[in-house]
Parts: structure tokens; sequence; C-alpha cells
């Protein structure tokens, strides 16, 4: 084996460990490793401490002329090579941190009607289904969703905390009455099969952060479980336990592809479409966009403030002159 390649492994390894350490979530993990393992190929296999920022700038320059990518892909980069530098090698390189950020495009999000929601929430079924309507109920993101816990889910009041949200943050949103009754179904299918893993020398659920070893045991309990676990265990790649993960975001994806086909709907639509129409409707209802801004866990209130665009209301929220009847234009000249 090249030596040059036989360092490579090393410092992955190094990589994970410190990502790790600083509880960045698998996806960021495995995110982060591709991005630098192309930095290394584009380089000749050349170890990242033997380059600089003038191998970075061209490599970013690359994915953006050559490979057309977006602008948070482009950034995704740039972070996963900071963090390189700064976090594993501990290099001090000031260049890194002047490297220049591509600017993000300011676009509208994609938002359906109350009734194209309905068409799509009605071409769903199972939990999949369930997922969809909670996504679109509450304003959860999909790995909030996904990652919710028993122990989480308050019937008695009637909302859902959310913990460590985008930002490492804490919220708390609304439990829509519609959905108490197939959620505790669900539930009680998780008890049950929670009670057979258990039986089989196995229910142990991954904990976040440090929490297995603060609270012995407490990945057995039955509070801790997902509400939407995965019909199957498997192998943590983490830390190589057994265990059973919650639902794979992928089979809603699919899920709700095949619903907007079959429901006609020609925008396209995500499980974050779901999230962009619960904050739309939400504002078109009357609520006051504060409340709306702590439901959905936005630090900014400007980072909200986008749904006002959506509903094209405010300063811009005027009628066309082809579509003014004399009595509308009069009630215009006349508004304060």
């Amino acid at each position: 084996m090249d030596a040059k390649e036989s360092r490579a492994p090393r410092l992955f390894d190094e990589v994970r460990r410190r990502m790790r350490l600083h509880h960045y979530s698998l996806r960021t993990e495995r995110a982060y490793l591709g991005w630098i393992r192309r930095f290394i190929l584009a380089n000749g296999r050349r170890h990242p401490r033997n380059l600089g920022g003038r191998e970075v700038e061209h490599f970013l320059s690359v994915l953006a002329v050559e490979g057309k990518v977006a602008a948070s892909t482009q950034n995704q980069a740039l972070s996963a090579l900071l963090f390189l530098y700064r976090d594993v090698l501990e290099v001090r390189l000031p260049w890194m941190e002047d490297v220049i950020r591509a600017k993000r495009p300011a676009r509208l999000p994609v938002v359906l009607s109350q009734a194209e929601v309905a068409s799509l929430l009605a071409c769903m079924d199972g939990r999949n289904g369930l997922v969809a309507r909670l996504l679109y109920g509450t304003g959860l993101r999909l790995m909030e969703g996904l990652r919710l816990r028993v122990k989480d889910v308050d019937f008695a009041r009637n909302e859902i905390t959310v913990r460590d949200g985008k930002g490492g943050r804490d919220r708390r949103t609304l439990l829509p009455a519609s959905l108490a009754a197939p959620l505790q179904e669900e539930i009680e299918r998780a008890r049950i099969l929670h009670r057979d893993d258990l039986h089989a020398g196995f229910g142990e659920v991954w904990l976040p952060h440090a929490l297995a070893r603060k609270y012995m045991g407490a990945g057995r309990e039955f509070a801790w479980q997902y509400v939407f676990p995965a019909l199957r265990r498997s192998v943590d790649p983490q830390d190589g336990c057994v265990r059973r993960h919650h639902l794979d975001d992928a089979s809603l994806s699919r899920a709700i592809r095949r619903a907007r086909l079959r429901a006609g709907i020609d925008k396209p639509v995500s499980a974050h479409t779901l999230r962009h129409s619960f904050a739309t409707h939400l504002l078109e209802a009357g609520y006051d966009i504060r409340t709306i801004q702590e439901l959905l866990g936005h630090k900014d209130v400007a980072t909200t403030q986008i749904y006002t665009h959506v509903l094209n209301r405010g300063g811009r929220g005027v009628l066309s002159p082809l579509d003014l009847s004399p009595a509308t234009a009069a009630a215009a000249r006349d508004r304060p």
C-alpha cells in the first residue's frame, strides 16, 4: 500500500472521533467525510497538511464552475474543510476564515394550498400517512418528527416537545386533536415491539450525548423509545450496537412522491413542503408571526417572515388594475 493511502484511514478516523466529540449528526459526519475525501483525491492524494489556501480555493471554484453545484453545497464543502483544518489538524490558517462563502439566492418556498394538502394526505395511509399528517399539523421538521420519542408527546396538554432541534434548542408545538387517537395507537404498537425486543435481549434505544452514561438503563425504558420505530433492528454505525432505529426518511419521501402523483399536484413536494404549508396556512388564518416563529423554532423572526412574501400580503398585497371594479377601486382610495 502506498504511504499516502495508508495515512487516509487514520485521518478519517480522527475526523469521525472529533465530530462525535462535538455531537455532530451522522448525516453531517458522512457529508463532511465525503467532501474531505474528494478534496484529497482532487489533489493527488496529498495530505491536507501539505495543502493550503490555493488548493482550497481551486477546489471550491471547480465545484462552482465545472460542477455547477448550488451555493449551499459549496458552503457545505467549505465547512467540511474548515472543520478539518481547525478542529482536526489544529492548523491555524488565517486564509481559511477569509474564504468567501457562496451567497445563497433568496428563494420562496413551495407551498401547497389547503385543498392540495388535503388531496395529498388523502392519498397517503399507514405510518407514512400519519407522519405526513404530523409534519403538516405541527410544523415539525422531517427528522424532528421521525426522532420523536414517547416521553415528548403530552396528550393531556395537547402538545409535543421537540428536543435538541436545529441549533440545539428545545421548543414546544401543538398536538392536533385529530391526531391524538392515531398517535396513541402508534405508541401502543411501539410498546408491543419494544416488549418483544426486551424479551429477545435487545430493546436499548440510542440516547443523545452522554445520557446513556448519566441515566443508566434509560435506553431500555419505553419512555425513551421512538414513536415511529423501524420495522427491523439494525447495527448502529457509530458504536456497532444492535438497536431499533426510527422509521427511514427515504420511505416517507417515496410515499410523498407517490401521493403527489396520484393527487395530480404539479409542484415539487417534499416533507419540508408540509412545514412551509403549516406556517403559511397559520398566517392565512390570522395568527401572529411571533407565535408561528415559536412553533417553528426559528431563531430569528426574519426567517419566519418569508411566509408573508408567500402570502403576498403587506405593502405588496394589492389587486391588479385589471381586477379592480369601481367599488373596489373606491375602497382602495379610501383605505388609510
